[in-house]
């Protein structure tokens, strides 16, 4: 099973957006993958590392997120490189 993180914030259109492409990700592939959803808001740090890049979605401890703009094609490219 792959590990996703989505890194969002509450009444964040884009995030909404993003938050629509994993759940078709989800809902075609469930066995493969589990998301863990953090709101950047509960923590100062995060803010500071993702408050212009959110929505980010990392894979496990990949160090390299993809960050908005993406569209379904380039979150499969993503999780599954």
């Amino acid at each position: 099973m792959i590990e996703l993180t989505f890194y969002t914030t509450d009444g964040c259109h884009l995030c909404e957006e993003a938050k629509l492409l994993l759940q078709r990700l989800l809902s075609d592939q469930p066995e493969c993958y589990q998301v863990e959803i953090i709101d950047i808001i509960q923590s100062d740090d995060l803010v500071e590392r993702y408050g212009v890049k959110i929505p980010v979605v990392k894979k496990g401890v990949n160090p390299e997120g993809l960050d908005w703009p993406f569209d379904y094609g380039a979150l499969l490219e993503y999780v599954n490189k």
